[in-house]
C-alpha cells in the first residue's frame, strides 16, 4: 500500500499468530537485541552501539530534516534528553532518507541543522540505509527504547501530536522511560509511530517496504 506522508495510519495492519494484538514482521521486535552500527556523525566521528556502552538506557531514533512532524516535535524531544540524561539516558537520532527523494536531507543540511539547533544527541547518517533496514524503521520520528542489555523495551511514536507538540496530550516516550530508570514493567511497551514515512532509495516518495505494517493492531469493536 502507497503511504500519503499527510497521513500516518496508512500503512498495512498484519495479521498476527500470537496472543498479543501486535504485529512487527519488518520492525525490531521487543526483547531484541539493538543491532550494531557504524555511522558518520555531524561532529565528524563515527559511531557504533559500543560508544554508548556508560548509557543505562539507550533511545535509537530515526528523524531528518525536513518532516513536519519532526519539525513539530523536536523541541519536546530536547526537552525529554533533557530531563532524562541525569538518569543515564542517551539518544542517537539516526537520518536514514534518500537524498535523491528529498535533497534536504542529505549529510550537509544535517551539518548545518545541528548547528543551527544545538540539539542534545548524536546525528548519524544513514545512507546507505542498512541499519534503517535493521531496525524496522517506519517513519520519521520512530522510537526505539533499549535497556541495560540493550534489549528493546518500546518502540513506536514519541508524542501523540507529534506535528503540533503543544497539542499533544500523552507523552509515551517520556513515560516509557519514567518506568524503565525506574526499574518497572512498561505502561505501554508499543505504539503506532506517527510521521513521515522513511525515504527508501531508488523507491517513490510514498512507498513502504511490503512487510512493513502497525506495530498496534486495532482493538476489536
Amino acid at each position: 500500500m502507497l503511504y500519503n506522508e499527510t497521513f500516518h495510519l496508512s500503512i498495512p495492519t498484519c495479521v498476527s499468530i500470537l496472543p498479543e494484538e501486535r504485529a512487527m514482521s519488518f520492525t525490531l521486535d521487543l526483547g531484541a537485541k539493538a543491532p550494531d552500527f557504524s555511522l558518520p556523525a555531524t561532529d565528524g566521528k563515527t559511531y557504533s552501539l559500543a560508544d554508548f556502552a556508560e548509557a543505562r538506557t539507550l533511545v535509537v531514533f530515526f528523524t531528518c530534516n525536513h518532516c513536519p512532524y519532526v519539525l513539530g516535535s523536536d523541541e519536546t524531544t530536547r526537552r525529554t534528553v533533557k530531563r532524562f540524561a541525569p538518569k543515564g539516558v542517551r539518544f542517537v537520532g539516526i537520518n536514514s532518507n534518500s537524498e535523491a527523494t528529498h535533497p534536504e536531507d542529505d549529510f550537509e543540511h544535517m551539518v548545518a541543522r545541528m548547528k543551527e539547533h544545538d540539539f542534545p544527541w548524536v546525528y548519524l547518517r544513514d545512507k546507505g540505509q542498512d541499519v534503517a533496514k535493521a531496525y524496522g524503521a517506519l517513519r520519521t520520528p520512530h522510537f526505539f527504547v533499549f535497556d541495560t542489555d540493550r534489549k528493546l523495551v518500546y518502540t513506536g511514536r514519541g508524542v501523540d501530536n507529534p506535528k503540533e507538540a503543544d497539542k499533544m496530550t500523552v507523552n509515551d516516550l517520556s513515560n516509557a522511560l519514567e518506568d524503565v530508570v525506574a526499574g518497572r514493567s512498561l505502561r505501554v511497551s508499543l505504539t503506532n509511530p506517527i510521521g513521515c514515512n522513511v525515504k527508501w532509495e531508488g523507491q517513490d516518495a510514498h512507498w513502504m517496504p511490503p512487510e512493513a505494517c502497525d506495530l498496534v493492531l486495532p482493538k476489536k469493536k
